[in-house]
C-alpha cells in the first residue's frame, strides 16, 4: 500500500523495477556483442531448418515470409534491438532478468499478431511454421542474453543518468 509520501515515480519504479539501481556485475560489452552474434547465428540457423520443414509439409508454393532475404534481416534487426535494449536495461534495473522476461514474451506475442493476420489468406501450415520461427528466434535471443551476457550481483545505490555510462 503506498504511502502518502510515495510519488508516483516511485510506485512505477517498484512496479517496473526501472529503479536506476544496476547490479554490481554489469556485462561487459564484449560479452553484450557475443550474445547477440550468437543469437544471429543461431536464430538463422534454426530459421533455415524451420523454413525447410515448412517448405516440404505444408507451402508447395511460394510463400514470400519463407524467402531468406525476408525473414533474415527482420530476424538480425530483431536481435540487434533486443541486444541494445538489453544493454541499457542492466544499467537501468536492480531485475533486469524480470524485466527482459517480461519484455520478451510482450514482444513476441506482438509480433505474432501479424501472423495470425495473414493466416486467412496462407497455408496454415506455413503460418504455423512462421510462428514457431518467432518463437524459437525469441528462445535463442533470451536465452543467449542471460547465458552469455548476464548481469549479476548486488543492486547498487540509486544512481543518476550520467552515472549510467561508464566512459
Amino acid at each position: 500500500m503506498p504511502t502518502p509520501s510515495t510519488t508516483t515515480l516511485e510506485r512505477v519504479e517498484r512496479l517496473t523495477h526501472l529503479d536506476l539501481r544496476p547490479l554490481t556485475d554489469l556485462p561487459r560489452a564484449s560479452r553484450v556483442v557475443l550474445a547477440g552474434i550468437v543469437s544471429i547465428v543461431g536464430s538463422l540457423v534454426v530459421d533455415a531448418v524451420l523454413v525447410a520443414i515448412g517448405k516440404a509439409l505444408f507451402s508447395p508454393g511460394d510463400f514470400g515470409p519463407f524467402h531468406f532475404g525476408s525473414y533474415a534481416p527482420l530476424t538480425v534487426l530483431g536481435i540487434v534491438a533486443a541486444v541494445v535494449g538489453w544493454a541499457i536495461l542492466v544499467r537501468m534495473s536492480s531485475e533486469p532478468r524480470w524485466v527482459v522476461t517480461r519484455a520478451a514474451i510482450l514482444v513476441t506475442v506482438v509480433l505474432l499478431i501479424p501472423d495470425f493476420a495473414i493466416l486467412p489468406s496462407n497455408p496454415a501450415g506455413a503460418v504455423a511454421t512462421l510462428m514457431v520461427m518467432h518463437i524459437a528466434i525469441a528462445v535463442i535471443t533470451y536465452s543467449s542474453l542471460l547465458l552469455v551476457a548476464p548481469a549479476t550481483g548486488q543492486a547498487r545505490a540509486r544512481t543518476t543518468l550520467r552515472g549510467l555510462v561508464r566512459v
